[in-house]
């Protein structure tokens, strides 16, 4: 099987039994996508959306924010895995948009990667799921089913896997195919224990043959 093939049948497969995957954050524009996915970090999605009710609430656009000190955004989100360094981001994120983005979330992942705290995962996050562009962000599950799958071999680092990933996606499927994989990952192929006897995706899988 060719490295083409398996990504043709792996896609199908998620094409027809996962028709819907998107984000299981929660949020309603794309500052509250920005905030949640900064939040997302080595942290559940469950989690974050357990804060940024209150967070949003409190500071509903980047303009609130930016006026808010890093201990009054901390008190919101100190349940959160590293508090502190987020709390700090999401401040001078907030002031960075107000002074230089006039309160707009960048649509490019060149002046999102300005945003302090703001990586390419999270830049590549926010492209895809807003403005739907083939961006491909990679986390530590879609690295792990990456490789197992044999989508990717031998990935060093996330940029090397988004790369090999992007070579074989098309450009319309990639911001789904980022969630398909991302899901599978956290529901299906675990890093402890995969499920590999309920998993549809094992006759392709090199980790199982």
């Amino acid at each position: 099987m060719t490295t083409k093939q398996r990504f043709e049948h792996i896609l199908a497969w998620f094409e027809a039994n996962m028709p819907v995957a998107e984000s299981e954050l929660e949020f309603e524009n794309p500052f509250q996508l920005l905030v949640a996915v900064m939040l997302s970090a080595q942290c559940t999605d469950k989690r974050v959306n357990m804060v940024t009710p209150a967070l949003f609430a409190a500071y509903p656009t980047p303009e609130a924010m930016a006026q808010a000190t890093k201990d009054e955004v901390l008190a919101y989100i100190s349940s959160v895995s590293y508090p502190n360094a987020k709390a700090e981001h999401l401040v001078a994120t907030a002031q960075r948009l107000t002074e230089v983005y006039n309160g707009i979330v960048p649509d490019n992942i060149d002046d999102l990667q300005t945003l302090p705290g703001v990586g390419r995962k999270t830049a590549n996050v926010v492209c895809a799921v807003i403005w739907n562009q083939p961006m491909m962000a990679v986390d530590t599950h879609i690295f792990r089913v990456s490789e197992r799958l044999g989508l990717t071999t031998n990935s060093k680092n996330p940029l090397q896997t988004e790369r090999q990933l992007v070579k074989y996606i098309p450009e319309t499927v990639i911001p789904k195919a980022h969630h398909w994989l991302l899901l599978h990952g956290r529901y299906v192929c675990q890093a402890r224990k995969p499920k590999c006897k309920a998993c549809g995706l094992k006759d392709w899988c090199r980790y199982v043959n």
